[in-house]
């Protein structure tokens, strides 16, 4: 398999297979999901590792519930969180602070996304997990219009912080965001707010934005958690709505 278990004691492909990428959508063009089954997923919020690492690959994941994180040099992990993150759109909660804060930035869409992806990949930050891999292969989707960014610019025209996702269907994967202290207070949160304002707006219901694990910062903004299968099943309507139009969105305030 392109995918192995991460219950197994050697993870990850041969290195005969892992040599030539293109051979994990012959073998499983008749499968859909290089991950199997859900219900054959082990209890964990691994789900599989492999050395092969590709766009297609990365959306085959997003498309049956999983994401990548590096797991150690070389090997890619494949994540399913048990207990899943998601913002709700109509449950974002935008603080008196934020509110003023919202007022001192311009938002852009996808006009500095080596940009962003810098300020997340930024090695002071604790727990870093943005490798040259990741770069790779979120460069190429961004390309193809699959991820973008959005952006808080301050009024002198500095990017004080934003964030970038997977945008396929209804779902909007939310994969990392970033701040600059120096100038940039509470700009990551002020991208957030107009994200959802522009995933909202696109209509109708059923959108779904991915923030991956809950953690007290995102509770505090309005995310939830939910049971894999109940991700899964929302997972399965969201890609039944349109993608929303990041042209519209292009600049402004949230």
């Amino acid at each position: 398999m392109g995918v192995e278990p991460a219950s197994q004691g050697q993870p990850g492909l041969s290195h005969e297979r892992a040599r030539d990428p293109l051979w994990l959508w012959w073998e499983y063009a008749d499968v859909g999901s290089p991950f199997g089954s859900p219900e054959l997923w082990r209890h964990d919020d691994l789900i599989g590792v492999s050395r092969v690492f590709n766009e297609e690959l990365a959306l085959a994941a997003y498309e049956c519930g999983a994401f990548p994180m590096p797991a150690q040099p070389g090997l890619m992990g494949w994540y399913s969180p048990l207990e899943r993150a998601i913002l709700p759109l109509d449950g974002m909660r935008v603080s008196r602070s934020l509110g003023k804060s919202i007022r001192r930035y311009q938002i852009r869409i996808d006009t500095a996304f080596d940009d962003v992806l810098d300020g997340c990949a930024d090695r002071r930050r604790p727990s870093g997990w943005i490798n040259r891999d990741i770069r790779r292969v979120y460069r190429r989707l961004y390309k193809r219009g699959m991820v973008h960014t959005v952006e808080a610019w301050t009024p002198t025209g500095e990017l004080a912080g934003g964030l970038y996702g997977v945008s396929i269907a209804g779902l909007f994967a939310g994969e990392s965001m970033f701040y600059r202290p120096a100038i940039g207070r509470d700009a990551s949160k002020v991208a957030l707010v107009a994200l959802v304002n522009l995933l909202r707006d696109a209509g109708p219901e059923g959108r779904l934005l991915d923030v991956q694990w809950l953690t007290p910062h995102l509770e505090s903004l309005g995310a939830t958690a939910l049971p894999r299968e109940e991700y899964l099943r929302l997972l399965s309507v969201a890609f039944q709505l349109p993608g929303p139009d990041w042209s519209s969105g292009s600049a402004g305030r949230p």
